[in-house]
């Protein structure tokens, strides 16, 4: 009877969950909208102040971390509606969002006003990154057996056993 209790309860979690994933995914939509409004706003007002229609280097830098928030926030989106269709986060897509996160950062930072060390920091963090992407990019995936057997809470048998059956 504990179990069953159990089991309702869970069902009833995974539910309130599931929308509020829902939720996330309309709320992001949102920020993204603002974001493409926000980067079309900047870039009309750098074109019309003096001088007219002409972009400085910080300009674009500014407009170039816009874009890439905006693109952030369309990959986070991603995330989520992947989410949403296989219950499963990508560790793959996760990591290539952190890593446009950091090339954000790296691409916006003013080099000539931060600290030799908040600079060392952040390039630790973008091989860090890239080679954890890289490794997660070519490392042998299982095959889709085992990997359906873990998420269905089956067992999974070795490659050798499966080929004895077939």
């Amino acid at each position: 009877m504990k179990n069953e209790a159990n089991e309702k309860l869970i069902e009833k979690l995974y539910f309130v969950i599931h929308w509020s994933v829902r939720l996330l995914a309309i709320l992001m939509v949102f920020v993204i909208v603002m974001g493409v409004i926000d980067v079309g706003w900047t870039l009309y007002q750098k074109l019309v102040t003096p001088p007219l229609y002409i972009l400085t280097i910080s300009d674009m830098l500014a407009t170039f971390g816009a874009f890439l928030a905006v693109l952030i926030a369309i990959e986070i989106f991603i995330n989520i509606t992947i989410y949403l269709r296989e219950d499963v986060i990508h560790v793959k897509i996760v990591m290539a969002t952190a890593l446009m996160a950091i090339a954000r950062k790296v691409i916006i930072m003013d080099h000539e006003s931060s600290d030799p060390y908040y600079i060392l920091a952040v390039g630790v963090v973008v091989l860090a990154m890239s080679i954890g992407y890289w490794l997660i990019h070519t490392l042998p995936r299982k095959n889709h057996l085992e990997e359906n057997a873990l998420h269905s809470g089956g067992e999974v048998e070795s490659p050798a056993h499966q080929t004895e059956k077939h």
